[in-house]
């Protein structure tokens, strides 16, 4: 399976549209507050050593809590926010606009949005879009039709049942596409939840229950009928949670890699009836496949049988009306909210117009993409981009050769590595066209099953074609990046182009701080735990010496160790584990950019500025990226899901290891974050 690692967790991760120029009115859109480091947003009270979280935002995190309609807020969602009131008046014009060409993005896009904010024309439908998913699924007599409604689901958009398919590169191949299996299933967001019997999770599980049984009321069904849907369910997920590895053994991509041709997968797991599946799935001239899990899906061949074919009837009618039910009548959208509030604590729902503009970037991302591009995308941002990531990558590859921890050897293979990183900055080169989608101006329901299968099938064209490298992971506005191993390029959406990670206007310090420090967090990405494991070409393949890989997997355990010292909500401990490789890219990326930062003009100065020396305008700026607010339910959930560490600990777990933050600060021995030089980790 291909690995994105983005800067924010991506089922949670702000998406957003940046601010910038508006040319053709010549007025500026910016979110940039007077002063880039607001003194006032600080709580002086508390030390810089004991807490610097608090230290560097503590009054704004008391001034900002969590809007009803948030599940978490600081300066991304901020930002979001910001942004989405630029992204909105791109909607509200398109959907207005009565000379759009036929077939241009202003058209499709203008009737995709109108078709989502019809709440009227939605109401009257009711269930009526997913009736004959409904009534196709209760006709079904035998375990080949249930497979085979499994992989029908998969391919028209209906949503991905026991299993996730993709057509990715090969990682030992990356010039080939292959199709890949991975284990899934699941309706809860981890297998934790079925396994682990606690408190939280008893609750959760009766807000599940309560969701089930309200979804297949409002399709049809007696109280009766759906208590009894609502076990058959659980038993089956319960199942498949008991068959998945853990998240921190799924991070093993020498585990996860498991290629197979069709007759052993046929030998191992053959009530899948994996022919069939190919057929069904559009698999065409492939002699193999990656299997992340082999044990899953021999495990879950022995729950096909013909004793459980009811159960399976109602798991696959779950699957249709849990994905549907967001974009359904009110009834089913509150309903689906109701049972978001038990995960999540949010308060309120979002606004339709604000989720419909996330539907369209989810389906046709560049469609939007392009209009965004056009009137708010700064040419000059992505210049100036390209200077940042060169810098980076310079220092980057000097601190490389000065490591005491690893050899010449492996030294010169990973600056090998490190050049033949691809960036990308803004937006893709050539951009999606969904030749043949028909998006219809009354049909919201429709327009989403069919940009969906759009999709499907332009993955599954993907197979046996050249691997296309242009292709990005986000779209154009998303407010996030990553790194992609398979490819070894590090990518920059240009929504996360803003401040506070970027802004013409801020010195060095800030922007060295904010966007400097995401720039290399991408960048270590391609050396941390998992990334290390890809060569220069992207293949998954060994080039380091057993003695440096010995040394760089020491260094790992003491971050693991660290992170695993941090607690959310007083009890539950951060997986160290888990968020390894997002915690050395945190520790590497900030500690780059800080060397970088020493080159410029400001860094080797002493001028402050708001009373604020260089060197703390830099850890500040770190500090204000990550201030966020979270509700306790979202929280709670993160530390099970998240390979990110929640924020306290990304503001702190770099600079406790920075000789430079202990300098700055006048950290000392006796401050609660100080550690004793010898104990502080450096590894890029």
């Amino acid at each position: 399976m291909k690995y994105y690692f983005p800067l924010l967790y991506c089922g949670i991760a702000v998406m957003t549209f940046q601010g910038c120029t508006q040319s053709e009115k010549g007025t500026t859109l910016s979110n940039t507050p007077e002063k880039l480091i607001d003194p006032a947003n600080m709580d002086t009270t508390v030390k810089p050593g004991d807490d610097f979280f608090h230290y560097a935002s503590g009054v704004w995190l008391k001034n900002n809590p969590v809007p009803a309609k948030e599940t978490r807020w600081g300066s991304f969602n901020q930002l979001r926010d910001f942004n989405a009131k630029a992204v909105k008046s791109i909607l509200e014009e398109v959907v207005n606009n009565k000379e759009a060409k036929a077939g241009s993005p202003e058209q499709r896009v203008g009737d995709f949005f109108a078709s989502a904010m019809d709440s009227t024309q939605i109401d009257a439908r009711g269930d009526e879009p997913i009736k004959a998913d409904l009534a196709r699924i209760n006709d079904i007599s035998t375990i080949k039709d249930i497979v085979g409604e499994i992989g029908f689901q998969h391919t028209v958009g209906i949503g991905s049942p026991l299993y996730r398919f993709n057509i990715d590169q090969d990682e030992k191949n990356t010039a080939a596409n292959i199709a890949q299996f991975g284990q899934g299933g699941l309706t809860l967001p981890d297998r934790d939840y079925y396994l682990v019997n606690n408190t939280r999770n008893r609750d959760i599980k009766q807000a599940y229950e309560t969701y089930v049984q309200k979804l297949f009321t409002l399709a049809g069904s007696d109280d009766a009928l759906a208590v009894k849907k609502f076990e058959q369910i659980w038993e089956i997920e319960s199942a498949l949670a008991k068959a998945q590895w853990s998240r921190e053994e799924m991070r093993d991509p020498y585990k996860t890699y498991n290629k197979l041709t069709l007759a052993a997968l046929e030998k191992s797991a053959p009530q899948l009836n994996w022919q069939e599946t190919y057929n069904i799935l559009k698999i065409k001239g492939a002699d193999s496949v990656i299997i992340n899990n082999p044990d899953f899906f021999k495990n879950t061949a022995s729950l096909l049988t013909d004793e459980k074919i009811d159960q399976w009837k109602t798991y696959l009618q779950w699957n249709v009306l849990k994905n549907a039910a967001p974009i359904l009548s009110t009834p089913f959208i509150e309903a689906s909210f109701a049972f978001t509030q038990a995960l999540t604590g949010q308060k309120e729902i979002t606004p339709r117009w604000q989720r419909s503009f996330n539907v369209i970037d989810e389906n046709i991302g560049d469609l939007l993409g392009q209009l965004y591009v056009a009137k708010y995308f700064k040419p000059e941002a992505k210049k100036r981009m390209v200077e940042l990531v060169k810098n980076l990558s310079e220092t980057y590859e000097e601190r490389i050769k000065t490591l005491d921890w690893m050899s010449e050897t492996t030294k010169k293979k990973a600056i090998e590595k490190l050049r033949a990183f691809t960036p990308k900055i803004g937006y893709p080169d050539k951009w999606k066209t969904y030749n043949d989608l028909e998006i219809k101006r009354d049909d919201y329901f429709g327009n989403i099953r069919r940009a969906k299968t759009w999709d499907y099938n332009d993955m599954v064209a993907q197979l046996g074609k050249p691997v296309d490298k242009t292709r990005w992971g986000m779209t154009p506005p998303t407010v996030n990046a990553y790194y992609n191993p398979v490819n070894n390029e590090i990518a920059f959406p240009a929504g996360i182009l803003q401040f506070p990670f970027f802004d013409f206007a801020a010195d060095d310090a800030v922007n060295y701080g904010g966007i400097g420090a995401v720039i290399g967090h991408e960048m270590t990405h391609g050396f941390d735990d998992q990334g290390r494991q890809y060569a220069a070409d992207g293949n998954l393949k060994d080039w380091w010496t057993k003695e440096d890989a010995d040394n760089f997997k020491k260094l790992a355990d003491k971050v693991v160790n660290q992170y695993s010292g941090y607690t959310v909500l007083d009890t539950l401990h951060v997986k160290g584990k888990l968020t390894l490789g997002e915690n050395l890219a945190d520790l590497g990326g900030l500690a780059m950019a800080y060397a970088a930062f020493k080159k410029t003009p400001q860094g080797q100065s002493d001028e402050k500025i708001d009373g604020l020396t260089p060197d703390q305008r830099f850890f500040l700026s770190w500090a204000q990226v990550w201030r966020m607010n979270t509700t306790p339910e979202t929280a709670a959930q993160l530390i099970t899901v998240d390979p990110h560490s929640p924020a306290d600990a990304r503001t702190v777990g770099p600079i406790v290891n920075m000789d430079a933050w202990y300098k700055a600060f006048d950290v000392k021995e006796g401050n609660k974050l100080y550690k004793a030089e010898n104990e502080r980790v450096r590894v890029w």
